[in-house]
């Protein structure tokens, strides 16, 4: 986690935001009842002397500045590192993330009672690439739907169904 929190604020003061990074350890618990909970480091920035401005452009048009920087942070932090101390990191700023997640977590419970009671495929869009990957891992551990995407960015859609049966 340290170092997760030494390469984001490098990564600020590079962009000449000179702020703090705090890192924590979270879980996030899967939407069903039996799975185990999943772990990550969370990099938050501290906005407490950013302008508006700045937290803005941090976050960037639906989140997408703050997802290129998970992205990278999860990518170069992750480099030349063994899977066994392989770590998920989150970039979060004044809330977004966690605001977003309940928004995706919604979004995802919403879809799994439409698929169950019609038995028809649902299409959820607008998400990002980070998002769609957020409710793969919700519904891994449900053995009657599957997700997968469909299309092309940026018009990639995710897709949960009624599992089909292996013959």
């Amino acid at each position: 986690m340290a170092r997760g929190e030494q390469w984001l604020k490098t990564l600020l003061e590079l962009t000449s935001i000179n702020t703090g990074v705090r890192g924590s350890l979270e879980t996030t618990p899967s939407l069903s009842n039996d799975s185990s909970e999943t772990e990550s480091y969370w990099l938050t920035i501290d906005s407490t002397n950013l302008t508006l401005a700045e937290i803005r452009l941090l976050i960037g048009a639906d989140g997408s500045v703050l997802d290129a920087i998970q992205y990278l942070a999860n990518s170069v932090l992750n480099l030349n590192q063994p899977e066994e101390q392989q770590a998920s990191y989150t970039i979060e700023l004044n809330g977004y993330r966690v605001k977003r997640q309940a928004e995706i977590r919604a979004l995802a419970e919403t879809a799994v009672e439409e698929v169950r009671s019609l038995g028809q495929e649902v299409e959820i869009k607008s998400l990002s690439s980070a998002e769609r990957r957020q409710i793969h891992t919700f519904l891994k551990d449900f053995p009657d739907l599957e997700t997968f995407s469909r299309g092309k960015e940026p018009n990639r859609h995710l897709v949960i169904r009624p599992a089909i049966e292996a013959s």
